[in-house]
């Protein structure tokens, strides 16, 4: 399947060859080795294809197993984790962790990668959540730092970026991946953002997924809103692109990471088999 998409990309290839897209890759398929592998080889294939990739992850089952084993209860509210100091270092060590795993995995495939963790090498300049109580080290993106970035993509490697934030109390924050990837995408000049959900896309009915919406403009996600046919969690996701795409990148892609080669598929097929935003 996947050598037959690229026999027929050539178009595609030569469109985007020496773009950069910021892909973000989180939720419970980082733990379904079937699905991750697949993004992997499709993230492998771009690469191999002249396009440049930067790899932002997720990892909350991580978190939660580590904070267990340390004998923390993982708690949230309104879909977001708890995040005491404890906590936060917890977030960091596990989200290192997975971004290791990441780069041994991608470095596998015969293709380089860089470990971009703010802990060590800062790009996530974080400030706490304007609403988070004082002992919640949930945070907001301040800015990017794109040098450890540049440097990766300058040395043709794919810098896998993890999504904690320092902020100047030298602290770690728990940053949201979909924001963070929706900072760093425009902060690079990144062609495209992509963010990989465990759903096909925005659709009129969330329960038919007959009902995706393949193509929408930025005037359309505000009216989804109001009429409640984008709501739960694809709200922040939807708002995390609008974001990008105000600051400059020229199109984001929701897609669903549960499809075997859902990235190859997006990009390089007239059809695409997710919901694509537009300004």
């Amino acid at each position: 399947m996947r050598e037959q998409i690229l026999k027929d990309s050539a178009k595609y290839i030569e469109q985007f060859k020496g773009k950069i897209f910021v892909i973000k890759y989180g939720g419970s398929m980082l733990d379904d080795k079937l699905l991750s592998d697949s993004v992997l080889d499709d993230i492998v294939s771009f690469y191999n294809n002249g396009i440049k990739i930067v790899f932002v992850h997720g990892g909350g089952a991580a978190i939660s197993a580590l904070m267990q084993t340390r004998g923390k209860e993982p708690r949230f509210v309104d879909g977001l984790r708890i995040t005491d100091r404890e906590t936060a270092e917890i977030v960091d060590d596990a989200l290192t962790s997975v971004n290791k795993n990441f780069v041994e995995r991608i470095n596998f495939r015969g293709v380089p990668a860089e470990s971009i963790v703010s802990s060590k090498s800062l790009t996530i300049k974080a400030r706490k959540k304007q609403d988070a109580i004082s002992e919640n080290f949930l945070g907001d993106v301040d800015s990017i730092v794109t040098g450890y970035i540049d440097q990766a993509l300058f040395n043709k490697a794919i810098p896998v970026v993890s999504p904690v934030g320092y902020g100047i109390d030298k602290k770690p924050y728990n940053i949201n991946a979909d924001v963070a990837a929706a900072e760093i995408a425009p902060a690079i000049s990144a062609e495209k953002l992509i963010l990989l959900t465990n759903v096909k896309g925005v659709m009129k009915d969330k329960d038919d997924e007959g009902s995706l919406i393949s193509h929408i403009n930025e005037e359309d996600t505000f009216d989804l809103i109001k009429n409640h046919v984008i709501e739960g969690g694809m709200i922040p996701k939807v708002r995390a692109g609008i974001q990008a795409l105000d600051k400059g990148v020229k199109k984001v892609h929701i897609i669903s990471g549960k499809i075997l080669h859902s990235l190859l598929l997006e990009v390089f097929t007239n059809e695409g088999i997710g919901t694509e935003i537009v300004r």
